[in-house]
Formats: C-alpha cells, sequence, structure tokens
C-alpha cells in the first residue's frame, strides 16, 4: 500500500513539473517564436558558427537546432553547443 502511494505521489508531481514546463515553453514562443536571434556555436571549444537568423529558431530532442540563415537565406541545421540571443521586443 505504501508502494502505491508513492507510486501515485511521483505520477503527479512529475505531471505537475511538465506543466510548468509546457507552460513556460508556450510564454517563450508566444514572445520570441518569430523574431530573429544572433546564435553562435562551438564544438569543442572552437567557435564553428556565428550568425543571424531571419526567424524562428527550432530546436529538437538532441540538441540540434534549425534555422534560415539570413546571410545566405538558407536552412541549415547545426549540431552543438549553441548560444542563441533575442533582441528584447519592443513594449
Amino acid at each position: 500500500m505504501k508502494a502505491l502511494a508513492y507510486a501515485v505521489a511521483a505520477i503527479a508531481l512529475t505531471s505537475a513539473l511538465s506543466a510548468c514546463t509546457d507552460s513556460k515553453r508556450a510564454r517563450n514562443d508566444a514572445t520570441w517564436g518569430d523574431k530573429p536571434a544572433d546564435i553562435t556555436c562551438w564544438t569543442y571549444g572552437v567557435e564553428n558558427f556565428k550568425g543571424r537568423s531571419t526567424g524562428k529558431v527550432e530546436y529538437d530532442d538532441g540538441g540540434r537546432i534549425s534555422f534560415v540563415d539570413a546571410a545566405n537565406n538558407r536552412y541549415t541545421t547545426i549540431d552543438g553547443d549553441c548560444r542563441v540571443v533575442y533582441t528584447q521586443p519592443s513594449t
């Protein structure tokens, strides 16, 4: 009986935490979703990309980012450690 109570508590906690994450992700998408961003990426500490996106930057589960590069208007996918910086939206 005690194990069942722990299992129910763990499931409830997991769903509550994921709901907070989904809510924050939705709020960030609404604020930053289609804005250009400055992107810098490194592999093994060496900078291998520095540029700007034309709009939305998409993230996949493996840590890869995808975007349209503003310099050449090509769809670009990068796998590595990347910093994505959005400019503050005007209010």
